[in-house]
């Protein structure tokens, strides 16, 4: 009996020792477990913030592109005169609100301080720091029909309660379509009074069998299309007429500048040979149906589908 007494308390006392570490371990890991969970749901949190943030910076950059674009041409139009140095002008319009020296109400709200200010702003209401360092802006085309906008900056994020921080550097691209601007070409040689718009051309091709409808369209309405023989629209700002990969081209209409009262010369219509002092071999062209006073040169004759008449 006794025997039996011994083994009953040794295993009473054994399942106490056990539901005794149990809780122990309990007590001891609960509290940090929670810490880690807590933890691991803010940097879930933070973290879904911060790839929002980084989704909507390219539209902030769009806006502040778009806006400085329009400045430009603005100034040119007023000035009459070819913008000097338009990478220039992108960093004083992004880092100081002015463009040429003069502050310009449409960049309020769009310049890099205030880029800046909005992020911080949304930051606080997360609990929250963000700040950007060290930016680097620069203006480029890697396609004719896009002025490209890239942003680089270190980029730092931070819990206000200091249990997590993101330190990077981030690229932020930002693409602002050329088409409906004016082309500077025109401004400037035309004195403002016919200017065009640069619109893509909806032709394929310009001639079919000795139809010459769609060259006839393209040619009234100064369409554009790629071209790279001719100057890209950044270079059109700056009054470069050099060949470029992205460049673009369209086909001056003379009866525009008569009506103006403009004197037309007898040359290539391409606009970038038109506005200038080159004047290669040109001639009129065949099939028939095209202006008389419709002149292309050699090197253009087949990208518009025609032959010397």
């Amino acid at each position: 009996m006794g025997l039996i007494k011994n083994k009953k308390g040794i295993f009473f006392i054994s399942l106490a020792l056990i539901v005794l570490s149990i809780f122990v371990l309990t007590v001891t890991f609960l509290p940090d477990f929670n810490t880690r969970s807590s933890v691991q749901k803010r940097v879930e949190s933070l973290d879904s913030f911060i790839f929002s943030i980084e989704q909507d910076l390219p539209r902030q950059l769009y806006v502040f592109g778009f806006r400085t674009l329009f400045l430009i041409e603005e100034d040119i139009v007023e000035n009459n005169t070819y913008a000097n140095d338009v990478n220039g002008l992108f960093q004083e319009a992004f880092f100081s609100g002015s463009l040429n020296g003069n502050e310009e109400n449409l960049l309020e709200g769009a310049k890099f301080s205030d880029i800046q200010d909005e992020l911080q702003r949304r930051a606080q209401a997360v609990s929250a720091n963000i700040t950007l360092s060290s930016p680097i802006l620069t203006v480029s085309q890697d396609d004719p029909w896009n002025v490209k906008l890239t942003l680089t900056a270190d980029f730092l994020a931070e819990d206000l309660g200091g249990s997590v921080k993101w330190d990077k550097e981030i690229v932020i691209n930002s693409y602002i379509p050329i088409e409906n601007f004016e082309d500077p070409l025109y401004l400037i040689n035309t004195n403002g009074l016919v200017p065009n718009k640069m619109v893509k051309t909806p032709h394929d091709s310009f001639v079919t069998e000795n139809d010459v409808s769609n060259l006839n369209d393209h040619l009234g309405n100064s369409y554009y299309i790629t071209s790279t023989t001719g100057p890209s629209f950044l270079n059109r700002l700056e009054g470069n007429i050099i060949a470029n990969p992205q460049g673009i081209e369209s086909l001056v209409n003379l009866q525009n500048l008569s009506s103006q009262g403009i004197s037309v010369k007898q040359k290539s219509v391409v606009d970038y040979i038109y506005f200038s002092t080159n004047n290669p071999t040109n001639c009129n062209v065949q099939p028939s149906g095209m202006p008389s006073w419709f002149r292309l040169d050699n090197e253009h004759l087949a990208t518009y589908e025609v032959n010397c008449a």
